[in-house]
């Protein structure tokens, strides 16, 4: 179930980065907590804002949804509706009953929090499959975030450390309100620290 220190290896040489960039990825996303919940499913994150898109782009109006249902139908972005842990998959399945590729495209999955609607940059048929796939194992879920970050060309972003545009493109554009910028290069900082310490050097991969 577990991501290995070869993995991190792996597909830092894979994106042409250093191994304490993905491992700062990994614990901003996961707030160091891995991928998945005690009770063995991935680790989720709801967004009422982002299924009221997706209910859009299917023809559907999320406006006839919203009454009753206003902590997971809403049409911007805010915090106060999240419930974390167990709590988001309460939110997630009252979403699919109303229509579930749209739910579970709302969704954000795993240790490295990729959301449904990129299934297919990841190399999945449908948000379903994709959902199912992350249900399996930390490896499968690295795997999704390599051909995410490739397909969106995000791989240089993270060469030059520029926490910034990463954040803007992986996180949206409201990523300045959690930090995640600064937290990205807390957690590399602290990442490569551990590597200098261990007398490996700062790159895996001659970056």
């Amino acid at each position: 179930m577990k991501i290995t220190a070869s993995d991190y290896t792996r597909v830092a040489s894979l994106l042409g980065v250093e191994t304490a960039v993905v491992k700062a990825v990994a614990e901003v996303e996961s707030g160091g907590k891995g991928g998945f919940l005690s009770d063995g499913r991935p680790v989720i994150l709801f967004e009422g804002h982002v299924f009221w898109q997706q209910l859009r782009q299917r023809g559907i109006s999320p406006e006839a949804y919203a009454p009753g249902n206003e902590n997971i139908l809403y049409p911007k972005w805010d915090r106060r509706h999240y419930r974390g842990g167990t709590a988001e998959y309460t939110r997630l399945e009252r979403a699919v009953r109303i229509h579930e590729e749209a739910a579970l495209s709302a969704a954000s999955w795993g240790m490295f929090q990729v959301m449904g609607f990129n299934a297919s940059l990841c190399g999945y048929t449908s948000a379903a499959t994709f959902a199912e796939a992350m249900h399996t194992s930390e490896g499968v879920q690295l795997e999704a975030f390599v051909r995410f970050i490739l397909a969106r060309d995000l791989d240089c972003c993270l060469r030059l450390h520029d926490w910034a545009a990463f954040a803007r493109a992986y996180n949206g554009p409201d990523y300045a309100l959690n930090r995640y910028a600064e937290r990205l290069a807390a957690a590399y900082s602290r990442h490569h620290e551990v590597k200098i310490q261990t007398g490996k050097g700062s790159s895996d991969n001659g970056t």
